[in-house]
């Protein structure tokens, strides 16, 4: 029998007087899953791989209601999903979609070297990662497929249900539950000392990294995203995180609460592991890992000091160093990018008609950077077959 909280759960007497009896509740949080898409990739796995994922395909696209011949599971958690909960506003999280796409490059760099870097730091909540291999053996390609993602979420209209954006939400969800499942079938999962896989605490703290995580970058950066478009962003994560399978009672409904239950889960967490670094260091070389010319490696070199002095800059120096980032002479340059990042914003509002700090040259960012990376080859966010191990 599995203890009351798992052991990666890291309780002190600072962390008490600072959340009081929050910390007990969210102890046992970490053994929870999502039973919903749990139950729904059970009734797929008699299926073939590429059978499996047609047929989520078409009930994503047709509707739950439609398809008759699918399990009843999987159509249960379509209609869920294809209910949207009264307190989504939907003009409003496109607010929040336009805002992010408007930090183009430095809303990328902040992903890339704060968001991502940060999320591996979690020696528990990077295990489903490390024992699936994907990332250490193809990082260019999911960094691409991440990208992918964030550029579908934000577009107009594509959170709606049947939307791209939609379509691809639930769809990892299923990939979340499908890599839960073989996970807690390895031998290799310790449950007493992660808890569940990719659980409801992990879930939530993945919808902070794109949310509140991107707001903190920002702003450190002087590019940052103010007033109801702060709100917006965060609702636009609160409804992806709740369609990924998070559970209501976890998700955040100001950017105080997003601030603090992130802030809690730094704090109940272990420092970074061998995983962490092996990780992190795969991320930020992976311009040079999957460079196909000379001279995109010679760019990819160029860059790596500065996603180096990046991170460092984000994460502080007690993360950094416990991931075993190298200091870099550009650390001494990134205070010159607060003024610069300020600049763009103001040269937006000054002048609307130039394409600079606009959502419009945002999009073409993106757009930019997932073909580069995606190389002609679609993000379709289908379940794994199997786990890679080590």
């Amino acid at each position: 029998m599995a203890p009351s909280i798992p052991s990666r759960f890291v309780d002190t007497p600072a962390v008490r007087k600072r959340f009081g009896e929050r910390v007990d509740r969210l102890g046992p949080r970490f053994y929870d899953g999502d039973p919903l898409a749990d139950r729904a990739v059970e009734s797929l796995s008699s299926l073939s791989h590429a059978a499996r994922n047609a047929l989520v395909e078409r009930v994503l696209r047709q509707g739950a209601d439609k398809v008759t011949d699918a399990p009843e599971p999987l159509r249960a958690l379509v209609r869920a999903c294809e209910r949207v909960p009264f307190w989504v506003d939907f003009a409003h999280a496109e607010r929040g979609g336009r805002a992010f796409l408007r930090s183009g490059l430095i809303g990328g760099l902040v992903l890339g070297t704060y968001s991502l870097t940060v999320s591996y730091c979690s020696p528990a909540g990077n295990k489903p990662l490390v024992l699936s291999g994907r990332l250490e053996q193809d990082t260019p390609r999911r960094l691409a497929e991440t990208s992918r993602y964030v550029q579908l979420v934000a577009q107009p209209g594509s959170m709606r249900p049947g939307g791209e954006g939609w379509v691809s939400t639930v769809k990892v969800r299923l990939v979340h539950a499908m890599v839960r499942r073989m996970a807690l079938a390895s031998p290799k999962w310790n449950l007493h000392a992660w808890g569940a896989p990719i659980n409801q605490p992990d879930m939530c703290g993945t919808g902070l990294l794109f949310s509140w995580i991107v707001l903190d970058g920002l702003d450190k950066l002087g590019f940052a995203i103010e007033g109801d478009e702060r709100d917006a962003l965060l609702h636009l994560w609160r409804y992806v995180s709740w369609l990924q399978g998070v559970d209501e009672d976890l998700l955040w409904s100001s950017e105080r609460e997003a601030r603090e239950f992130w802030e809690l889960l730094g704090l109940t967490q272990a420092p970074p592991d061998a995983d962490s670094r092996m990780l992190v260091n795969a991320l930020l070389a992976s311009g040079r890992t999957g460079a196909r010319t000379d001279d995109e490696r010679k760019r990819a070199e160029r860059m790596l000091p500065v996603s180096y002095a990046l991170s460092r800059f984000f994460l502080g120096d007690a993360l950094a160093d416990a991931l075993e980032l190298p200091r870099t002479r550009f650390e001494r340059a990134l205070p010159a990018l607060r003024p610069l990042s300020a600049a763009t914003k103001l040269i937006a509002r000054a002048v609307p008609s130039l394409p600079v700090g606009t959502p419009e040259l945002g999009a073409r960012y993106w757009k930019m950077v997932v073909e580069q990376g995606l190389r002609g080859t679609p993000a379709d966010f289908a379940m794994p077959e199997r786990l890679a191990g080590r």
